[in-house]
């Protein structure tokens, strides 16, 4: 009886795995191509605005989510993704398999939300310690080694004004807690900054990993001239073949808000509205916005950017956050002379979709074959844990 017994337990282990496997899209050991030996995965989100509020988050059954309750239950989703199967009927890379090891998480900036009086957001210190519950402590995702999976930050235009300053009153006036902490863990300075003695000027997040044949850099804001310069010399030592994935808190066309105040002192002030995060004072107009208010596009600023991508072809992929909209589009810059993949992600705090219908609550898993060449960008609407859109490039150097 107990050899009958163990007997129907494994068949009956053996019939539900099959099921599943059908239900997935497999129909045989045949159909699953062998995981590339070169495989590298990453799971890609940002601005998680730590100190607002969301209204339609229906995990809490109430009117409003504070930002801790919602990236939590984010950080959450992140830690289950190795048991999810990808989805097969996007033929990208690991395609039909479990998501597996992650070997690294990529958050893009804006952690804690500026500090406006007006809407009451608490101070940068208070946002950081929930950042550091949920995303530094609360992460449990391992690589293919095993070991914890790192987190890499770069510092967004909240963090930085929070550091520098606004031409709207904050409570505090300053606080660089957030900028401090995102330069102490990924730059490892010798003498840790503190949120009195950060200085924007010169504590720059300007950073690269090598990581299974390709070349992560991770920008503090934008590509402006200081960060071109700290990338030439760093690409100087990478082979011209080797893939190159930016990740930046700004879209590539930028906002002409977010340069220095071309103006009079060159301060930041309520007049000029310029907030002076970036190194380059702003070149195509002396002010933020045309007569109605439309923001004046960064044309000049694009070129100087589209040179420096022209010059350096296998700069292959651009992930950024800033705008909150999730989508996948080729840069062309202002002059239809460069083509590069842009990857853009999703709020969980300040989506433009997602903030409306929370089932597009979405951030990246991202797996690359570096023997193949190729990238699968996928987005997980971690809400209703569904796959969403995922698109597939080459990391062969561009064209133009």
């Amino acid at each position: 009886m107990k050899v009958t017994s163990r007997w129907k337990q494994s068949a009956g282990a053996l019939l539900l795995a099959l099921s599943v496997l059908t239900s997935i899209g497999i129909t045989g050991c045949a159909s699953i191509a062998p995981k590339p030996s070169g495989s590298t995965q990453f799971v890609f989100t940002s601005d998680p605005h730590y100190g607002i509020t969301r209204d339609n988050f229906p995990a809490i059954g109430g009117p409003k989510a504070d930002a801790h309750t919602v990236n939590a239950a984010m950080v959450g989703v992140m830690n289950s993704l190795p048991a999810v199967a990808l989805p097969c009927d996007d033929h990208g890379v690991n395609a039909c398999r479990p998501v597996g090891a992650i070997d690294f998480v990529v958050n893009t900036g804006d952690i804690a939300n500026r500090m406006e009086v007006s809407a009451k957001v608490p101070s940068a210190a208070d946002s950081w310690t929930q950042f550091e519950a949920d995303y530094i402590n609360g992460l449990t995702l391992k690589d293919k080694n095993g070991n914890r999976a790192p987190l890499f930050i770069v510092p967004g235009n909240h963090d930085l004004t929070n550091a520098i300053g606004f031409y709207r009153t904050m409570n505090p006036l300053k606080d660089a807690t957030s900028a401090a902490q995102i330069f102490n863990r990924m730059m490892n300075p010798a003498t840790l900054r503190t949120k009195d003695t950060y200085n924007y000027t010169t504590d720059k997040v300007f950073y690269s990993k090598e990581i299974g044949g390709v070349h992560f850099i991770f920008i503090s804001m934008w590509l402006d001239s200081a960060a071109c310069a700290w990338m030439e010399t760093d690409l100087a030592k990478v082979a011209a073949a080797t893939p190159v994935v930016i990740f930046t808190h700004d879209e590539p066309t930028s906002e002409s808000k977010h340069f220095t105040n071309p103006n009079g002192a060159n301060d930041i002030n309520g007049k000029d509205k310029f907030e002076n995060l970036l190194a380059d004072k702003f070149a195509d107009a002396i002010t933020i916005n045309d007569a109605p208010g439309n923001p004046i596009p960064t044309v000049i600023e694009q070129r100087a950017l589209v040179s420096f991508l022209q010059a350096h072809k296998n700069i292959v992929a651009y992930f950024h956050g800033n705008d909150h909209v999730n989508g996948a589009f080729t840069y062309k810059g202002p002059d239809n002379d460069v083509s590069l993949n842009v990857f853009s992600v999703d709020s969980p705090m300040k989506g433009t979709v997602s903030t409306e219908d929370p089932t597009k609550l979405t951030f990246k898993v991202v797996s690359i074959d570096s023997d193949a060449k190729n990238m699968t960008v996928r987005d997980y609407q971690w809400n209703t844990k569904t796959w969403g859109a995922a698109t597939t490039v080459s990391l062969t150097p561009r064209s133009k």
